[in-house]
């Protein structure tokens, strides 16, 4: 049996097999320098856990409120008229943010004092401290 082939060899274009050296780059380096130390493990693993109790953004904002009063210290009935929950809910988030150990608490008679502590927010200064700021729109 005779197969015949039907292939137009002109369509085609021929290539040349041989190889091209590759032309040399120049060597770049792949990854920007560190300009500060990252976070160390431990460090991460104690900054955590804050960050985790700031996620929710009453409890951020109650944070904030506390260390912006005189001494970084306010009452829990300074503290409940500015949001829109009830006191239970509040004392709740209060309740979070001492056990976590970003705030102390002292009872004076029948009223609540909170505190900021410093020691916890040298371990979140210690994440964004040391840091030139941004002048971008973006910065927060």
């Amino acid at each position: 049996m005779k197969v015949v082939l039907d292939i137009d060899i002109c369509q085609y274009r021929r290539v040349s097999k041989s190889v091209l050296a590759p032309t040399p780059l120049q060597s770049m380096a792949c990854c920007s320098p560190l300009l500060h130390t990252p976070l160390s493990v431990d460090q991460a693993e104690r900054v955590a856990p804050l960050l985790k109790a700031l996620a929710e953004p009453v409890r951020l904002r109650l944070l904030s409120l506390v260390a912006s009063h005189a001494g970084g210290e306010a009452c829990v009935c300074d503290l409940a008229d500015a949001f829109d929950l009830t006191q239970p809910t509040i004392s709740h988030h209060l309740k979070v943010l001492h056990e976590i150990g970003l705030l102390d608490r002292s009872k004076r008679g029948v009223w609540v004092y909170y505190k900021v502590r410093t020691d916890a927010l040298a371990d979140l200064g210690a994440l964004i401290g040391d840091r030139p700021q941004s002048d971008s729109p973006n910065h927060v």
